[in-house]
C-alpha cells in the first residue's frame, strides 16, 4: 500500500510519516496529477454553461490531495533529505511544474473560467468574489492569454526554473555539510561557550576523531562569530560560509544564478511585463519596483548614519580593547557582543539557562493561550518524519480541534539551514464540512548535551517566536477555499503576524511566563528584562542598514530588463556598494547562497521583512497603548489571522489599525527616530 495514495487512518488524517518511504512520492504524484486531470477535464466536458461553483470552486478542490503530497515531500526534501529524495525531486519538481503549467494554459478551462468573470453573476460571498478574481488573474499572469510559440516557451521557461531552484538549494546545502573544521587543541576554541564545546567533543567522537569537529550549522556558525577569542577562527568560518556555492567546484551556483534571472527575465516579458519585479510586484501590497526602491531608499537615508554611528561605536571599543583597525567584518559580531555587555551588562551566555527551549516553546503557547484562547496538547500517537518532531494538537478557547502543530528544532545532516513554517494541509470547508490545518515550524537551535539541555540564544527564541507567528496564521485559518487561506495572502504581507509576535519576547509581562532558570527555576531578573528592552534598539542602525543590503542586491537582480552576462560578484559589489560599511573580501558572495531569492519565494520580495516590520510595529503600538492583552486588541487582530487572503491586505490592516500604516513607531523602535 502507498500512503500517500491510500491515505491510512491515523489522528486527525495526519499524513502516515512513519510509513512514507521515498519511493513513494512519485507513483503518488502520478496517481493524483491524473485524478486533478480527470477533474478538470470533467469540468471543461460538463455541458452547463459555466458559474462560480461548477467551474472555479470545483477547479479549487480538484488537487486537495497533490497539494498534500507535494507539501509533503518538498518539506521532507528542507528538512529531512537525502540522497534519495533529492534524486526524486529532479523529477518530482519538473512533473509538478509541467502539471501547474499544463493546468494554467489548459484553453477550454481558462474560457469557462473567463466566462464566469465576465458574466457579472453575483457571488454569495466576498470570497467568492475574490476567489474568482484571483484565479482569473493567475491564469492570465501565468500565460493564459499567450498562443503559440510563447505558450510553448512558458512552459519549457517554468520547467527549467523549477529544476534550477532544486540545483541552487543542493549545492548551497552540499557546501555547507562539506565543510569541517578539526582540531585537537582546546585553546583554539578558546571564548566558545562551553556547550558548543561540548558538542564540537561529541562530533569528534561520533567520527572517530581526536579532539574537536565543528560544522557550518547556524547555531555553530553564529557562535564562532560572536565568541571566539581567535580572530583566525572567526576568519576561517567567516570565508567558508561567504564563499559557499562561490568556488570553482561541482556546486558553484553562478552560473545557476545567471540561468534562474535571465529566464525569469524572458517569462516576466512574455507575459507582458518589462522584469520578473514588475510581474511579482503586481500582486504585491507595494505594486511596483518603484514604490519598493523608494521604499528603500527611504530607510537608507535615516538607517545609513545610524549604522555609520553604530560602526564608529563597536570600532572605538574594539581599539580600546587593543584591536588592530580597521576592524574586519568577521570581527563585527566578536566586538558587538562585548560592546553590548558593557553596555547593557547583557550576555547571552549568561541569558541563556533563562531560555530553556522547552519553556520558550510552552511560553509561546501560553501567550497565544492568553492572547486568542489556544490550548497546546502533545500527541505522541501523530507520525513524525524524525525523532527529534514533536506533535501537538491545539484548541479553540471552546475545546474545539483547531490544528495539528509539529515542532522541529535541532540541527541534521538532511536539514537546510534557517528557519521556516510550512503547512502540510491548509484550512478549506467542502459540501459543509471544516477540514482543519496541519502546521509546522522548522528551526536549527543547538541540540541538548550530556549535561544541558537545549539553551537558546535571546535571537534563537525571537526566531522560536517568528515561526511561531507563522503557524499562528495557519492554524487559526476560517474560511471555505484552501488557496485563499491561512498564510495564502500577499508576500509582503505575510510577515506580520510572523514578526509582530516577536514583540512579546521583550515585554516584562510576558517573559515572566516562560524565562525561568533551567536548574534553579528562578525567574529572568528584572534588570536582565530591562536590558533585553533596551537591547531593541542596540545596533539596529547596523541591523536596519544590512536587511536594506539584501533586499537592493534583491531588486538589482530581479528589476532587469535585459539578459545578464556579467560577473557574478562584480555585479553584487556594484549593487550593494552604496549600503556596504567594509571592503569586499576576495571569494564571499552573498548572491550564491541567497536561497531565499534563488531556492525560497522571496525573489523580488526579500524588501517584505522591512515593509511587515513597517507594519508589525505600526500595529503592536496598539498593543502597547492599549494592553498586552488586551480582549479587545487581541480579538481585532485574531481577525487578521482569520481572514487570511480572504481579504484584501490593505482591507485587513486598515480595519485593525483605523488607519494606513505609519514607519515612525518602526524607527522609534529602532531607536533610529527620537
Amino acid at each position: 500500500m502507498n500512503p500517500l495514495i491510500d491515505f491510512p487512518s491515523t489522528p486527525h488524517e495526519a499524513l502516515a510519516f512513519d510509513r512514507i518511504k521515498p519511493e513513494h512520492f512519485l507513483p503518488a504524484l502520478e496517481h493524483w496529477i491524473q485524478v486533478a486531470k480527470e477533474r478538470q477535464a470533467a469540468i471543461v466536458a460538463n455541458a452547463e454553461a459555466p458559474t462560480f461553483e461548477n467551474t472555479v470552486a470545483a477547479l479549487e478542490f480538484s488537487s486537495l490531495e497533490l497539494n498534500k503530497v507535494s507539501s509533503c515531500f518538498f518539506n521532507l526534501n528542507s528538512a529531512e533529505t537525502n540522497d534519495a529524495i533529492q534524486e526524486i525531486a529532479r523529477e518530482f519538481s519538473p512533473k509538478l511544474t509541467a502539471f501547474s503549467s499544463e493546468t494554467l494554459l489548459n484553453e477550454p478551462l481558462f474560457r469557462r473560467i473567463q466566462s464566469v468573470y465576465e458574466s457579472g453573476q453575483n457571488l454569495d460571498t466576498p470570497e467568492a468574489q475574490r476567489l474568482l478574481n484571483e484565479t482569473y488573474e493567475s491564469f492570465v499572469r501565468n500565460g493564459a492569454a499567450l498562443e503559440g510559440e510563447d505558450r510553448t516557451r512558458l512552459t519549457v521557461l517554468n520547467e527549467e526554473l523549477s529544476t534550477l531552484s532544486l540545483t541552487f538549494g543542493e549545492h548551497v546545502l552540499a557546501e555547507t555539510k562539506a565543510f569541517q573544521y578539526h582540531t585537537t587543541a582546546a585553546q583554539d576554541l578558546q571564548g566558545l561557550p562551553e556547550d558548543v564545546i561540548e558538542a564540537a567533543a561529541q562530533q569528534g567522537q561520533q567520527q572517530g576523531k581526536e579532539g574537536y569537529v565543528l560544522g557550518l550549522d547556524m547555531p555553530t556558525y553564529m557562535a564562532v562569530m560572536k565568541y571566539a577569542d581567535r580572530s583566525e577562527l572567526r576568519a576561517h568560518f567567516y570565508q567558508a560560509y561567504g564563499s559557499r556555492a562561490a568556488k570553482e567546484n561541482e556546486n558553484n551556483n553562478e552560473q545557476v544564478i545567471k540561468d534562474v534571472v535571465n529566464k525569469r527575465m524572458e517569462r516576466a516579458q512574455l507575459l507582458g511585463f518589462d522584469s520578473h519585479a514588475q510581474l511579482t510586484l503586481s500582486k504585491r501590497m507595494a505594486k511596483t519596483p518603484h514604490t519598493v526602491l523608494n521604499f528603500l531608499d527611504h530607510l537608507l537615508e535615516v538607517a545609513k548614519p545610524a549604522a555609520e554611528r553604530d560602526l564608529k561605536a563597536v570600532s572605538d571599543f574594539a581599539s580600546a580593547q587593543g584591536a588592530d583597525l580597521p576592524i574586519q567584518p568577521w570581527d563585527f559580531s566578536y566586538w558587538s557582543e562585548k560592546l553590548k555587555m558593557e553596555r547593557l551588562s547583557l550576555d547571552d551566555q549568561a541569558l541563556k539557562p533563562y531560555f530553556k527551549l522547552e519553556n520558550v516553546l510552552q511560553g509561546a503557547f501560553t501567550v497565544a493561550g492568553r492572547l486568542f484562547g489556544l490550548h497546546f496538547k502533545h500527541h505522541p500517537g501523530v507520525p513524525v518524519y524524525h525523532e527529534d518532531v514533536d506533535a501537538y494538537e491545539v484548541f479553540d478557547a471552546d475545546g474545539n480541534f483547531l490544528s495539528l502543530f509539529y515542532a522541529d528544532f535541532f540541527p541534521r545532516d538532511g536539514k537546510r539551514a534557517g528557519a521556516w513554517m510550512t503547512s502540510y494541509q491548509s484550512m478549506y470547508t467542502k459540501e459543509g464540512i471544516e477540514v482543519r490545518p496541519h502546521i509546522s515550524i522548522v528551526c536549527n537551535f543547538t541540540k541538548p548535551t550530556a549535561s544541558k539541555p537545549s539553551l537558546l540564544t535571546f535571537n534563537e527564541v525571537t526566531t522560536l517566536f517568528h515561526e511561531f507567528g507563522h503557524a499562528l496564521h495557519g492554524m487559526m485559518a476560517r474560511g471555505t477555499y484552501p488557496s485563499l487561506t491561512g498564510t495564502s495572502v500577499y508576500w509582503d504581507f505575510v510577515e506580520l503576524p510572523s514578526q509582530i509576535m516577536e514583540n512579546w519576547c521583550y515585554q516584562p509581562e510576558a517573559l515572566a511566563l516562560f524565562a525561568k532558570h533551567y536548574d534553579t527555576g528562578a525567574v529572568l531578573p528584572t534588570a536582565y528584562i530591562d536590558k533585553i528592552k533596551e537591547s531593541q534598539t542596540f545596533l539596529e542602525g547596523y541591523m536596519t542598514l544590512r536587511q536594506l543590503n539584501f533586499g537592493y542586491l534583491d531588486m538589482s537582480w530581479h528589476d532587469r530588463k535585459e539578459s545578464f552576462e556579467g560577473d557574478v560578484a562584480s555585479h553584487e559589489k556594484a549593487a550593494t556598494a552604496h549600503t556596504s560599511l567594509f571592503p569586499e573580501v576576495g571569494g564571499t558572495r552573498s548572491s550564491t547562497a541567497f536561497s531565499h531569492i534563488f531556492q525560497g519565494g522571496y525573489s523580488a520580495g526579500y524588501y517584505s521583512y522591512k515593509w511587515a516590520e513597517v507594519l508589525d510595529a505600526d500595529a503592536f503600538e496598539r498593543f502597547e497603548e492599549e494592553g498586552l492583552f488586551n480582549p479587545k486588541v487581541a480579538a481585532d487582530f485574531a481577525m487578521v489571522l482569520q481572514c487570511g487572503g480572504t481579504v484584501a491586505p490593505d482591507e485587513l490592516y486598515r480595519n485593525f489599525r483605523g488607519r494606513d500604516p505609519k514607519v515612525d513607531a518602526l524607527l522609534k523602535r529602532a531607536g533610529i527616530l527620537a
